[in-house]
């Protein structure tokens, strides 16, 4: 065990920072991540007049640099709001924010208050659209340290040995709205732009390696098909729907990506344990003008995970924030979320494919066993954004934002992604000078001849912003290729006819899914079949669902037998042969085992059980680089023995699908708001043994394939719950810290597999 948790380390941190040297904030001391403010408030309302509080230790703004890429040196501080008055938008002071000026206090409101004009003319307009897709978003800043791996294959200096280059990265759902739950099955984004010397590289990408379509001018199809039904607007933030399932069915070229959403693909555990892919191809250039192609990957430290269904459910009530919420806490407590940036490299041969698969097909996978992921760097993420609109709503991507060593392919998605993102900036933030917000700053020197429009905050010089001048002495100037220019490569391009066609090599829809089917273990296995079953379910029409059983049936039989079953109706023969499909392990996500790095664990407990146990194990669990929640019948602290132990979550607010695993100590004894009346989780009548609201968050937990342990007599309320001792995952030791030693050996392969049998046919 470490000497000082990440937890700690950061409560020491921010106990430094604090003005004058205030007490530490005790909600960090106790370990616990999500204190809003680095200073805990006082019971009565402050008038003392003081400056504005400092970020808490885990945030950071982006770079002060100017709108034209110059290194500023100043302060963070300086882009955020100063002085101890509040002011008007122009720094006038003001006396009351309160009262509108009215004549007489019971008389009619003046025309002349100009300060509730322009307090609620900014306030009528603190809202800009949202996007189109990726609404609903969360991001951090971070590093990326390259092991110089790539340099053979890319002259891009972010690349070169040891370089190190902030990025901000951008985590979302594609479908829902920015107000819209965060666990839906649904594709994720996951979007990092790098803050190279050569200028920004944005590479844009999502949790699944493929895309439903081949061609971008599809691309308002399939998301007017997922968005909701725009006569009600229902329903928000899913796929479970007649509109979405009557695309895919009809567009068999989606069968590939739906079933990724179908698997537990769909509903990552956390954006930390979810992969990225830059889904196209890309082609890069070396110091020598040689090209490779590659894919682009982000492999998680903590290895990728996901939830039960049952499971995402019910957080999309209990914590609809739950994945926004994971991602800033983690980050708070110093448990920072790490990825390997990989590429799969394959020879820029004059057919652009590989091993038979057309490396242009956006639906398209070259399995690891073809070509294994080479790591060229590593991206950890190490402060949380200081405020959220100016940052991670304002940060603007685009696949065109590209630098020296990396150019783009033929492929057509990619080719319309090109133009579709910087349409979707104008609109959204209102004009052509977005690159100028702080967040999408480059941190190169910008001398782009581009002028004026709405929102210009630099303030250009020179009286010729035109090539070419002599007026500007000729400034500014043309590079080359030994001064750092962006180049295209010179790639051949095949004569032929305009026509609006895709390749032959693009038809097949099948074999990858089947591949994909034939990856899965036997519990993934029957996840993606209960997803297409519930899916399927929600359909109205039973066109649909007969449409999308026959294209079930062309991927595998038993999936689609078992589907059909579930729906009540005869499983179709497949129209095409099946195809013979070689098994790709790395697309599993079963079977191997990770850091625990931010989990969380329960500790649950009461005013009369082992407190000093609960203490020593809440130790433990943050040693061990968790985060530890004590849950308890009532809030405050429970008083016993030694140190006071704070509560983090009561009987009545804490639900299992917030924890990784739970840990009891004793049998605590029932709260008084055990009561139907006061909290229907208590149900009625009360049982023989514990509080019911208990046994029901072990029930679940349990259910759920979560590790679950205990001590000083907590058998007793693992029998009530009709969980035994020596069953699959369930821990029973002599004292804490024991029991947390065998608890974290289980929580590394993420679930009690054991607990979720398949049929016997796999």
């Amino acid at each position: 065990m470490s000497e000082k948790s990440p937890l700690k380390a950061v409560s020491d941190k921010i106990a430094d920072a604090m003005p004058g040297g205030g007490a530490k904030s005790e909600g960090l001391e106790e370990g616990i991540p999500g204190k809003p403010a680095p200073v805990s408030p006082q019971l009565a309302e402050p008038v003392q007049p003081v400056e504005p509080l400092p970020p808490k230790a885990d945030q950071s703004g982006p770079e002060t640099v100017s709108p034209t890429g110059q290194p500023t040196g100043a302060d963070q501080a300086r882009m955020a709001q100063s002085g101890a008055y509040l002011t008007t938008a122009q720094g006038t002071r003001l006396v009351d924010s309160d009262h509108s000026l009215k004549a007489g206090p019971r008389g009619p409101v003046l025309l002349q208050d100009h300060h509730l004009r322009e307090k609620l003319m900014h306030f009528d307009h603190e809202r800009i659209p949202e996007r189109v897709v990726h609404a609903r978003g969360s991001a951090a800043h971070g590093v990326f340290q390259s092991y110089g791996t790539a340099q053979a294959v890319s002259k891009a200096a972010f690349l070169a040995a040891d370089a190190e280059t902030p990025v901000f990265v951008r985590f979302s759902t594609v479908l829902g709205s920015r107000g819209s739950a965060d666990t839906v099955r649904d594709t994720r984004g996951f979007a990092t732009k790098f803050y190279t010397e050569e200028g920004v590289f944005d590479l844009v990408g999502n949790n699944i390696p493929v895309f439903f379509i081949q061609d971008a001018i599809k691309f308002p199809d399939v998301i007017h098909a997922g968005k909701p039904h725009p006569d009600r607007e229902i329903p928000q933030a899913q796929s479970a729907h007649d509109t979405f399932w009557d695309f895919v069915s009809l567009h068999t070229e989606a069968t590939h990506h739906t079933l990724w959403n179908m698997s537990d693909r769909g509903i990552p555990r956390s954006y930390r344990m979810m992969e990225g892919f830059g889904v196209h191809t890309f082609r890069l250039v070396n110091a020598q003008g040689n090209t490779t192609l590659v894919k682009f990957h982000w492999k998680p430290k903590l290895g990728v995970h996901s939830l039960v269904w049952e499971e995402a459910q019910l957080i999309n009530g209990m914590d609809p924030d739950f994945h926004r919420r994971d991602l800033a806490d983690a980050i708070e407590s110093g448990a920072f979320p790490q990825w390997e940036l990989g590429i799969q490299s394959f020879p820029d041969n004059e057919d652009q494919m590989f091993e038979g698969i057309d490396l242009l097909d956006p639906t398209k996978i070259v399995p690891e066993e073809l070509a294994p992921v080479q790591a060229i760097g590593l991206l950890t993420l190490n402060a949380n954004p200081s405020n959220f609109f100016a940052e991670t709503e304002q940060v603007a991507f685009h696949v065109g934002h590209l630098v020296p060593g990396i150019d783009v392919t033929d492929d057509p998605l990619l080719a319309g992604r090109l133009f579709s993102y910087l349409d979707t900036q104008i609109t959204r933030l209102g004009g052509p000078n977005f690159p100028q917000l702080p967040i999408n700053r480059t941190h190169a020197p910008v001398n782009d001849m581009l002028r004026d429009g709405s929102h210009q905050s630099a303030v250009h010089r020179g009286a010729a912003p035109y090539k070419p001048n002599s007026i500007d002495g000729g400034c500014p100037f043309f590079a080359g290729a030994d001064t750092g220019a962006y180049i295209e490569v010179p790639a051949e391009v095949p004569a032929a006819r305009k026509v609006r066609e895709a390749p032959v090599s693009f038809g097949d829809h099948f074999s990858q899914p089947r591949l994909f089917w034939q990856s899965m273990s036997p519990v993934e296995r029957e996840h993606i079949i209960a997803a297409y079953t519930f899916e399927l379910s929600k359909v109205y029409e039973q066109a649909i669902k007969e449409r999308v059983l026959q294209t079930l049936a062309n991927i595998d039989t038993e999936l689609c037998g078992e589907v059909a079953a579930g729906l009540g109706l005869p499983a179709p023969s497949a129209t095409e042969p099946p195809t013979d499909v070689q098994a790709s392990p790395s697309l599993s996500q079963i079977g191997e085992s990770w850091p625990l790095d931010g989990r969380i664990v329960g500790i649950v407990t009461d005013a009369f059980t082992d407190l000093a146990g609960v203490a020593e194990v809440r130790q433990a669990v943050l040693d061990a680089g968790m985060v530890p929640l004590v849950i308890a019948p009532t809030g405050g602290r429970l008083l016993g023995d030694g140190d006071p132990v704070t509560v983090q979550r009561t009987y009545a607010a804490a639900r299992s699908v917030e924890f990784d695993a739970l840990l009891f100590a004793g049998v605590p004894a029932a709260g008084a708001d055990a009561h139907g009346a006061r909290d229907a989780k208590a149900g009625n009548p009360r049982p023989a043994v514990g509080d019911p609201r208990v046994l029901a968050l072990l029930a679940e937990a349990y259910q759920h394939g979560k590790a679950v342990g205990g001590w000083n007599g907590a058998e007793r309320l693992f029998e009530a719950a009709g969980i035994h001792n020596g069953e699959a995952g369930v821990v029973i030791a002599p004292d804490g810290p024991a029991a947390l030693c065998q608890l974290a050996a289980l929580m590394r392969t993420h679930r009690v597999w054991a607990r979720f049998p398949a049929p016997a046919s796999y």
